[in-house]
């Protein structure tokens, strides 16, 4: 690492950044607040040569960390989940954040447990697999919000294919009703539209730009979205000594609390990326389902699961699959095996 003059703290706003530059000795030379711009943030610390610029995990901190990487800082980003010593503090303001993040940058930087920001194209491949989920759920509501009304005066609409509702819809719809489902109906055909433009866009990302996802996708229950989103995410699978961390990356494993003879169970962490948690716990609800008819020794570790864990054991299987899921699919993923549902990795799936 090159030689650094000062320490910069940086709490970054959506308009404005509070910036707060410490010296060698730890004493505050300069602070202030700044435009959360490209130019304002070159230009501000210019004047410092190479410097450690401290900043949290944000909206903007993978664009501003790519700009002061580029200008030659060295930058440190911060998981807000570990930073206690500013979330949970009583008075907190911008410039104490700021001033807390360079004195922690300069004391120890394994404190901030930093994170490690995804790769520019990953994260516009993953920025379509966000957008196509958005419009999924828009539609979804759209729909049940019709369904919901025609209900109200009588009316069924048969079928539950979302590509063919409209039309379904439109031959039950009175012509009272009109006025109020006309333009829902427009909006969902105008979402099947753009969702199957995302879905061909997928499908290339799939087979043409990443298509060591179908390793993923050898699983019965994990298709290409869910693939795709996993790999953009974490990118690096090597990033991991063992398969068994990917479950900790993505929040499945639960939290601990112990201290002397105490150690009650905690839910899991969610911590990591919410978006792939959903997916795979999607996943884990298809591998459990009655209807699925492929069998696996996942299925069956957690459908035993299931009948042993009292109550809510419906609940905790499906969360534990998930969780071995993203196990299984490290190991495939880094491995480049060949899948078989029956008989593969009992060490991982036992993990």
């Amino acid at each position: 690492m090159a030689e650094r003059n000062v320490v910069v703290g940086c709490d970054l706003g959506d308009k404005f950044t509070e910036l707060c530059i410490l010296d060698p000795s730890g004493t505050v030379i300069e602070s202030g607040r700044i435009r959360t711009t490209k130019h304002s943030l070159e230009t501000r610390l210019a004047r410092f040569g190479r410097t450690r610029v401290v900043l949290e995990a944000s909206t903007h901190s993978r664009w501003v960390a790519a700009v002061l990487t580029a200008a030659g800082h060295e930058v440190i980003v911060a998981n807000p989940r570990q930073l206690r010593l500013i979330w949970r503090r009583p008075r907190k303001t911008d410039k104490s954040d700021a001033l807390m993040l360079a004195k922690l940058g300069r004391i120890d930087i394994a404190l901030l447990a930093p994170v490690r920001h995804r790769s520019h194209s990953a994260h516009v491949d993953l920025a379509c697999l966000r957008a196509r989920d958005k419009l999924v759920a828009v539609r979804s509501k759209l729909i049940t919000h019709v369904r919901g009304t025609l209900k109200a005066f009588g009316l069924r609409v048969d079928g539950q294919h979302a590509n063919s509702f409209p039309e379904k819809a439109h031959q039950v719809l009175p012509a009272e009703l009109v006025p109020a489902l006309a333009a829902a109906l427009d909006v969902i055909r105008l979402l099947n539209v753009h969702i199957a433009a995302h879905d061909k866009q997928v499908d290339h990302l799939a087979t043409v730009v990443y298509p060591e996802s179908a390793r993923c996708s050898q699983i019965c229950g994990v298709g290409p979205i869910t693939a795709l989103a996993y790999m953009l995410t974490m990118e690096d699978p090597t990033r991991f000594k063992k398969s068994r961390f990917a479950g900790a990356f993505f929040g499945l494993i639960p939290a601990a609390d112990q201290s002397g003879e105490s150690n009650p169970q905690k839910h899991i962490t969610k911590a990591g990326d919410g978006f792939v948690r959903k997916l795979l716990v999607e996943c884990a609800h298809r591998i459990l389902s009655p209807v699925t008819s492929a069998d696996s020794d996942l299925r069956r570790w957690g459908l035993k699961h299931a009948e042993s864990g009292g109550p809510n054991g419906r609940k905790r299987a499906v969360v534990a699959v998930a969780r071995k899921l993203a196990v299984l699919m490290h190991r495939l993923w880094l491995s480049g095996e060949r899948y078989q549902p029956i008989g593969y990795s009992h060490r991982e799936l036992a993990a």
